[in-house]
Parts: C-alpha cells; structure tokens; sequence
C-alpha cells in the first residue's frame, strides 16, 4: 500500500512538471522541466523494483538516469552554442 501512495505522490508531481512544461516560457524552463520528469521517471522504476522484487528494473533505471543524463548534456552545450 505505501507504493502506491509513493507512486501517487510521483504522479503528482509528474502532472505538475508536465504543466511546466507546456507553459514553460524559455526553452531551459523546459530543458528543467523534461529532466525532471525523467528523474520521476527512475523512481517510479525504482519503486516498481523495490514493490515486485525484481531488480531488472532497478538496472534499467540506472541506465535510464544515465542517458538521461548525458542527454541533459548534450542539450545544454547545444542551448550554449557549442554543436553546429
């Protein structure tokens, strides 16, 4: 029962990033905003692990955050004009 009040209250806060997202007024708002749903993203991953018992998801949210990060990266060099 307390996954699913976790995975509520994540979901929650999903809904809430979302809203930045669309209304964000500046491009890095959103670049904010997408990586933070994408951290709510590895919890809900680690709270599926941690609920069925089954560390799969636990190695896939580990290699999601790490994209995820790199891909923040990379955004944030082409925002700052270093990729042409």
């Amino acid at each position: 029962m307390i996954f699913f009040y976790a995975t509520l209250l994540i979901g929650i806060a999903g809904i809430i990033t979302f809203i930045r997202l669309a209304l964000g007024p500046t491009v890095p708002d959103r670049v904010v905003a997408v990586d933070t749903l994408n951290t709510l993203i590895v919890a809900i991953m680690l709270l599926l692990g941690a609920a069925y018992e089954r560390a799969i998801y636990i190695d896939i949210a580990i290699v999601y955050a790490l994209l995820s990060y790199v891909g923040t990266l990379v955004i944030a060099k082409y925002l700052q004009g270093g990729l042409q």
